[in-house]
């Protein structure tokens, strides 16, 4: 990973862009960081936005914690509850 100071950045964000498909480059100001480049070769503009959206990852969480705390349903009952909904 680099790092690289705001205020020492010369380049162009397209020169820095090329050189996440080796590593991150994390911008800092002051040694913290502010912004990171990244790669996302193999992914998709849904997937991005999804990953980045606080409300999104809220819901994830409640998720996570419903699971643990009641648990799930088997993949057998989901197709079941699909299906019958299907049905209808």
């Amino acid at each position: 990973m680099k790092t690289l100071e705001l205020d020492k950045a010369k380049k162009t964000l397209a020169e820095y862009a090329k050189k996440v498909k080796k590593e991150p480059v994390i911008i800092t100001i002051d040694g913290k960081p502010l912004a990171a480049l990244v790669g996302i070769s193999g992914t998709d503009l849904e997937t991005v936005s999804l990953s980045n959206n606080p409300k999104f990852l809220d819901l994830i969480e409640r998720s996570r914690t419903n699971l643990k705390s009641e648990g799930g349903i088997s993949i057998a009952e989901m197709r079941r509850r699909l299906k019958k909904k299907l049905q209808k």
